[in-house]
């Protein structure tokens, strides 16, 4: 009888624990909790046609927008060296932080966010982005 009871309490305590979080704990989360951060994720396919030369202007112009732009909290960026091979040609990752969803939107319409993009469209083949709570 003593072991049903402690299969019991584990089973239970098992099914506490992998609860699923809804939209709403999530957005309650977001809402909550103010210590999270808002990750802004840019991937970046360039055009065959685009030369290393200009390439690398766009990395450096990219570079510059968190000295220009004082939403943006921290930066990272990275060229692809996966060898799995599942980039589907992206090789660029811009890893941008904010501090809040409004911090985000005055980035996006921001004067030097817009002039960045007249640098890069035109060598552009594709482009990915995914915002994350963390």
């Amino acid at each position: 009888m003593k072991i049903y009871s402690l299969l019991l309490l584990a089973l239970l305590l098992f099914l506490n624990c992998n609860k699923k979080i809804t939209n709403k704990d999530s957005e309650l989360m977001k809402t909550e909790n103010t210590s999270k951060l808002l990750r802004h994720v840019v991937m970046f396919k360039f055009k065959d046609s685009t030369s290393s030369t200009k390439i690398k202007m766009i990395e450096k112009a990219f570079i510059e927008l968190p000295s220009k732009i004082s939403e943006i909290k921290d930066f990272e960026w990275g060229i692809n060296n996966s060898p799995e091979d599942l980039n589907k040609k992206f090789t660029h990752c811009f890893l941008l932080t904010f501090d809040s969803e409004a911090s985000r939107d005055i980035y996006l319409p921001h004067p030097e966010h817009i002039q960045f993009g007249k640098l890069l469209t035109p060598h552009l083949e594709d482009v990915l982005v995914v915002d994350y709570w963390n």
